[in-house]
């Protein structure tokens, strides 16, 4: 088996968002959510996806937009996150190894504490997302 490195790259990227949403979209908890609102669109997510992650993780800003709004009124939970967390940690594990790699788990935990506590202001608010 071959020893596993850090996310150091955009190719690195790309495999773990690659393999991260293939597995979203297989799992019967959030791959409906996902595949119902991305359908025909996956490739515009993903490509949108490796410039987010290679913007939080790599420092080379090619992100440009906000991340919650489109998730602001999404009709899920507590589990869906865990769900969500589960599969982005385990595909982490299983290919990279590293100071990156932790902080790509770390910000995914962030990630999903914020939006869970955003989401669940603005299910009793009539507030509106700032896009």
């Amino acid at each position: 088996m071959e020893a596993l490195t850090d996310i150091a790259t955009l190719e690195d990227i790309k495999l773990l968002v690659d393999t991260f949403y293939g597995n979203v979209q297989k799992n019967e908890l959030i791959g409906p959510i996902f595949n119902s609102r991305l359908a025909g669109r996956w490739e515009m997510h993903l490509e949108k996806m490796y410039t987010f992650w290679q913007t939080v993780l790599l420092n080379k800003h090619t992100y440009f937009g906000s991340p919650f709004p489109p998730h602001a009124r999404m009709p899920i939970e507590k589990q869906h996150f865990d769900t969500w967390l589960s599969l982005w940690r385990n595909v982490i594990d299983q290919h990279f190894k590293g100071e990156v790699a932790d902080e790509a788990k770390w910000r995914g935990d962030k990630m999903a504490e914020l939006f869970m506590a955003k989401i669940d202001y603005y299910k009793t608010s009539s507030a509106t997302p700032l896009s």
